[in-house]
């Protein structure tokens, strides 16, 4: 069987980078990629532990592809869930051929030569080879600055998945900004778990220093970052973000809960007042900002009121988009010990209105783009409807639009947008 290898990537934008740092040191070794399991050498699941349901995910789809074994192909199991179980990946399921964990990604060689079967922890030498990432967009490459995380949400599973904050060296994260940019990609995407906490180990520079440097190195045309931390939102990195024009107007900001009393037993940090305050700045020093968040429903001990007080932060500060879930309990967190999560149809009852308003906020954001003409970042043909290009304004909408189809890829030009769909803006290039 010649060497090809199939990867599935599940969880955050992350995941989706180490996903391209498998890929590409596979590639090197001269592996394959294909896009079906059945065509496959080489099988690996790079999965998710943020929710105890992704867990479940990962073994009934192990199952489904145990049937490969059969022509001999191995299975690999790498991210989170591979960290956080290890070796018990391989009693539950002994037909895996090895599992390696997200800080290890660079000893992938161990569990590709059986030298070992459990490759996890967190070296202090973790290997991190730019060079052989294998991007999959045409304009947009995501950069890791920092990995894990030190907050300690009580909730949150990924200090024990992803480990402590460990940050890389400025310089490096300018080399691999400007490689990107020498190879097309003119959008860069800064990740980290945390990632306005970082801080360089060498001379102390920080997030702020890093995302200025980035934002002014020749050939960037946008700069966007995630995920950050409202604790973390300095008036320096504000300013940062305001002066560089290159550096997106769309923020990632978690709130999880608008209640205060939530927040504190979540460990967040921040109150509501202190959360919409920083929202308030932002928006006086940057008009037009949009932003997006996170929410957590039936976190232990959640009220009715509390969960209205979330609705009300909804109403006030109008996200773009929203990532929300009913709290899930994970292994080891603090929050085991703050007692039961509310009932869970009282917890999917409360799911279900707050995407319900937030169905209502997005569709009046949306509509309110009609007639307006904004700058696109053209980033090709749509995958759904490929007589149609498409690409994504500074704020962070997705645009699908007619236009000159020789357009190149990473061309910022103005859209004139005719209408709105549900998660969309459709409209026609002026140029």
């Amino acid at each position: 069987m010649d060497n090809t290898f199939y990867i599935e990537t599940w969880g955050c934008q992350m995941n989706d980078l180490d996903s391209q740092r498998i890929s590409g040191q596979l590639k090197l070794r001269g592996y394959r990629r294909v896009e079906q399991p059945s065509d496959a050498s080489l099988l690996l699941l790079n999965t998710c532990s943020i929710r105890e349901k992704s867990e479940h995910k990962v073994f009934t789809r192990l199952g489904q592809l145990r049937t490969e074994k059969g022509r001999g192909a191995r299975i690999g199991v790498c991210g989170c869930v591979a960290q956080q179980q290890g070796e018990a990946i391989l009693k539950r399921a002994p037909y895996v051929d090895f599992v390696i964990g997200p800080g290890s990604i660079g000893y992938l060689d161990e569990a590709l030569e059986g030298r070992s079967r459990v490759v996890v922890g967190f070296p202090d030498d973790r290997h991190y080879d730019f060079l052989s990432l294998d991007r999959p967009s045409a304009t947009r490459a995501q950069i890791t600055v920092m990995e894990g995380c030190n907050k300690n949400c009580t909730f949150c599973i990924v200090p024990t998945t992803r480990g402590r904050e460990v940050s890389r060296t400025f310089e490096s994260i300018l080399a691999e900004t400007r490689h990107a940019v020498e190879t097309g990609h003119v959008e860069i995407e800064l990740l980290g778990q945390t990632v306005n906490a970082y801080r360089s180990l060498v001379d102390g520079r920080n997030f702020a220093d890093l995302l200025e440097a980035v934002a002014r190195t020749e050939g960037v045309k946008r700069v966007r970052f995630m995920t950050s931390h409202p604790s973390e939102v300095s008036s320096r990195l504000i300013d940062v973000m305001r002066d560089q024009l290159t550096v997106s107007r769309f923020l990632h900001l978690p709130v999880q809960s608008g209640s205060s009393s939530v927040l504190r037993r979540m460990k967040r940090l921040y109150t509501r007042e202190r959360y919409i305050e920083i929202i308030e700045t932002i928006r006086r020093e940057i008009p037009g900002m949009q932003f997006s968040t996170d929410v957590i429903v039936g976190f232990p001990g959640e009220t009715d009121d509390d969960f209205e007080q979330t609705l009300s932060l909804m109403s006030l500060v109008r996200f773009g988009s929203l990532f929300a879930f009913k709290y899930s309990p994970r292994p080891g967190t603090p929050a085991l010990k703050l007692g039961a999560p509310v009932p869970d149809v009282v917890a999917s009852n409360r799911l279900a209105r707050l995407f319900a308003l937030q169905e209502t906020i997005q569709q009046e954001t949306l509509m309110s783009y009609t007639g307006k003409t904004v700058e696109v970042m053209h980033e090709g043909f749509s995958r759904n409807d490929p007589s149609v290009l498409t690409g994504r304004t500074d704020d962070n909408w997705t645009v699908n639009y007619s236009g000159d189809p020789s357009t190149p890829p990473g061309t910022i030009l103005p859209v004139r947008i005719d209408e709105a769909r549900h998660y969309t803006l459709r409209g026609e290039a002026t140029n």
